[in-house]
């Protein structure tokens, strides 16, 4: 435990010097190619530097923070586009901005009647703290509950699984943007998830309610980009399918990294190809909808195609994603793991 938090230490130590070069120097560089060029160590440095993590909690989040969400903001930021442009006055709120999974909402007020963020006379817990400290509360059920994993029937094994994943990224998204609800008292920000489970279809579930930031950053990094360059070849009204599909193989990807990390094996794609199907299930969906339901021919009720939606995830997820973890034996790694943490705050104390 002492050596991961060296390791820790020192990778937060090299982000940040590679983030002050990004700041104080990249941004002083024409946008556009030449930029890119003077990123792309930065890029690649956060692309390894949590594979000295090998703790499962510890590395897979920050292999998501910085390989993938940093990454694809100074990826935006080259081009002068994206959350880090143009570069804000404090360094403090570009690393917030560049490692930090928050957006604020549009027109949000800044506490009440003008103060300006830390004039507030009666300062109160940040939301996101009181989230963290209740998705933790019922991750802590969770992992208790796999004491007696031997007692419970593999389905039932995985649905508390599914439920893990789910209160793990919002656990995780919560304590990363907690810096930046400190750091910018009074502003509200938008939420991570838009109720999930009320998802209407596969695109109402993947582009306007799951991971918000995340889709956000693919819509911003891959989606658009392509979209504007298919409408040249195949006009605006199919341009969204190829971006699309290419959306969700640069997701797969990305998701793929961070199952090497925790799998440290060789890929086996299955995690990409969980992606490369939604993809295509999610193009489906689009050219349906304007082939008959825009034109009135047939539009399938809300109540048939959410669950119908949600099933083929669990399905799909369960057949390619979580099949893949528990043949590795991921399931124990991360009991051991938790085990492992409480024992050294018992210790601590």
């Amino acid at each position: 435990m002492e050596s991961e938090l060296n390791n820790l230490i020192k990778l937060w130590v090299l982000t940040t010097f590679s983030l002050s070069y990004s700041y104080h120097i990249s941004a002083k560089i024409s946008k556009g190619f030449p930029r890119l060029v003077s990123i792309f160590p930065v890029i690649f440095l956060l692309s390894i530097l949590p594979f000295n993590i090998h703790g499962f909690h510890l590395g897979a989040a920050h292999v998501f923070v910085l390989s993938w969400m940093a990454n694809f903001k100074l990826l935006l930021f080259a081009f002068d586009r994206g959350p880090l442009s143009p570069p804000p006055e404090n360094f403090i709120l570009f690393i917030l901005a560049a490692c930090s999974p928050f957006k604020i909402k549009e027109n949000s007020v800044k506490v009440l009647k003008g103060e300006t963020p830390f004039q507030g006379n009666q300062p109160r817990v940040p939301s996101l703290i009181l989230e963290a400290v209740n998705k933790a509360s019922l991750l802590t059920l969770l992992f208790y509950s796999y004491n007696f994993k031997q007692y419970f029937h593999k389905h039932v094994l995985l649905i508390l699984y599914f439920f893990h994943t789910f209160l793990s990224i919002q656990f995780l998204l919560a304590v990363a943007a907690i810096p930046a609800q400190i750091c910018l008292p009074g502003v509200e920000l938008e939420p991570q998830f838009n109720a999930p489970l009320r998802a209407t279809s596969l695109q109402d579930f993947w582009g306007r309610r799951w991971n918000l930031r995340v889709s956000e950053a693919l819509r911003l990094t891959i989606y658009s980009p392509i979209k504007t360059i298919s409408s040249r070849v195949i006009g605006s009204r199919w341009a969204s399918l190829p971006a699309v599909f290419a959306t969700f193989v640069s997701s797969g990807f990305m998701h793929e990294l961070i199952y090497y990390h925790i799998i440290r094996k060789k890929p086996t794609w299955e995690i990409t190809w969980f992606f490369v199907l939604q993809g295509v299930l999610v193009d489906i969906e689009i050219f349906l909808k304007k082939k008959l339901v825009a034109t009135e021919k047939f539009r399938l009720h809300e109540a048939i195609s959410g669950p119908l939606a949600l099933a083929n995830i669990a399905l799909t997820a369960g057949w390619l994603s979580y099949t893949q973890l528990l043949r590795n034996g991921v399931d124990e790694k991360v009991i051991k793991e938790f085990n492992a943490i409480v024992e050294f705050f018992k210790r601590s104390t």
